[in-house]
């Protein structure tokens, strides 16, 4: 039998098209290799961690750069945010911002160096969902030296902290299961299956605050993403939270993907961190 061929109208393909469903996936790209911290790399990793400290720590002005050069500083404690960074690494200048605001507020915070890891693997997505759980792993691992160390810092106040993440940054912070932060910041992330993971693995706790902030036109992450990889994606962590009566969801109209420094994400997080920390 002679297949059967059908004529699609000008109309329905101009359809199809503005629908995304012919659209094509882009060329990912993979440079190095490494996706495991070595002991030098995990103490690296906390060294060269990225800190930002209120005055009332330093004594003087808001001091912003690497843990090792860190002031000695008044001797007072504060509370703390553990900021995971996105794939760009803490080279981008919207995070070195978001910590000296939050210095601003009274709350100290410490964004581990992922990149301390020589060779570590970068990537442009898409790639392989086996390749981004590899890089995923590495970050949980990274949110598990930063909560060691916070008891040994001295401007620390252990019992007052939150993790927060933007991105790849805030995977881990979904995924980690350990209880000792008070709440949770999620930024860029959508707590959903998707091209970027095998599975979301959302394991934030429904007893505690979450904070989910992400643009409703999402590159990556909301429907607008042609090669998104979930036909019903939502574009946001509602779902995953939805057991969870002390979370919230901001969901802020045309925004980029990097939107922390945003004045209507910005309000919402010291909203949420000073009802928790009480800086």
């Amino acid at each position: 039998m002679s297949p059967k061929f059908i004529k699609l109208s000008s109309l329905f393909v101009a359809t199809l098209l503005a629908s995304n469903v012919f659209a094509q996936q882009p060329a990912g790209e993979i440079k190095d290799t490494e996706t495991v911290h070595t002991e030098a790399s995990a103490r690296e990793a906390i060294s060269s961690a990225q800190v930002a400290l209120p005055a009332s720590v330093t004594g003087a002005a808001v001091y912003l750069g690497a843990l090792s050069a860190a002031p000695a500083g008044t001797g007072k404690r504060v509370p703390v945010v553990v900021f995971m960074h996105g794939s760009s690494g803490l080279a981008l200048k919207a995070i070195g911002e978001w910590q000296q605001w939050l210095a601003g507020i009274g709350i100290a915070s410490i964004a581990p160096n992922s990149f301390a890891l020589p060779k570590r693997l970068t990537y442009k997505s898409p790639i392989d969902k086996a390749v981004y759980e590899k890089i995923h792993a590495l970050r949980l691992s990274e949110v598990t030296l930063a909560a060691r160390a916070l008891p040994d810092l001295p401007w620390s106040d252990a019992s007052r902290t939150v993790l927060a993440g933007t991105s790849e940054g805030a995977v881990p912070v979904a995924r980690y299961t350990g209880t000792e932060f008070l709440g949770r910041i999620l930024m860029a992330w959508s707590c959903e299956d998707n091209y970027f993971v095998q599975n979301h693995k959302t394991a934030l706790a429904d007893d505690k605050p979450v904070l989910n902030i992400i643009s409703s036109v999402d590159p990556f992450f909301s429907a607008t993403n042609s090669w998104i990889g979930n036909p019903s994606a939502q574009g946001h962590c509602a779902v995953a939270l939805k057991n969870n009566k002390q979370a919230s969801v901001l969901l802020i109209p045309g925004a980029p993907h990097t939107l922390m420094n945003l004045p209507q994400a910005r309000a919402a997080a010291e909203a949420f961190l000073r009802d928790l920390l009480k800086p």
